[in-house]
């Protein structure tokens, strides 16, 4: 980072904090409503107008400044990405990919077979018939219920007049 971007972040928050003293410091619209009650006097410090003027001023020209000191951290945040890099200056050679190596494949050990008609090597599977189901036992049928009509709700109960 250099001197002068060093200086115009220093500067930066330098202004952040006067302007939020500022704000801090101003009366609001609604301070006014004090005069009637006796406060009135505490507004002449700065002159006849009050402070209002002076302190709005000040900080709108804090503010510009502000916002000038942003534009130029970005400036100088943009030309540090343009800057080549430590990779960009290494010779052509060593930055050539090398071929990765080759895993390590343990060899499996051959198991000779004994017999000639070996089994394959895929399993077969062979359908089976399902058991005959168990004896079904008598469990009774549900009655059959009839539709009855459907009835009204019954009526709350009457209010007894007091």
């Amino acid at each position: 980072m250099s001197w002068v971007q060093t200086l115009a972040v220093v500067f930066h928050v330098l202004l952040a904090a006067s302007i939020i003293g500022l704000v801090l410091i101003q009366r609001g619209k609604g301070a006014d409503a004090g005069a009637g009650f006796g406060a009135g006097a505490s507004g002449t410090v700065f002159g006849a107008r009050g402070s209002g003027s002076f302190l709005s001023r000040t900080t709108a020209i804090l503010a510009t400044l502000f916002f000038l000191t942003s534009l130029a951290l970005a400036y100088f945040a943009m030309r540090a990405g343009e800057r080549p890099g430590i990779l960009s200056q290494a010779p052509a050679a060593a930055t050539a990919p090398k071929a990765a190596p080759k895993p390590a494949t343990p060899e499996l050990p051959v198991v000779p077979q004994t017999k000639t008609d070996a089994a394959p090597e895929v399993p077969v599977v062979t359908e089976k018939k399902p058991a005959a189901p168990a004896a079904a036992t008598e469990t009774p049928a549900a009655p059959a219920q009839k539709p009855e009509a459907a009835e009204a709700p019954p009526a709350p109960p009457a209010k007894k007049p007091e």
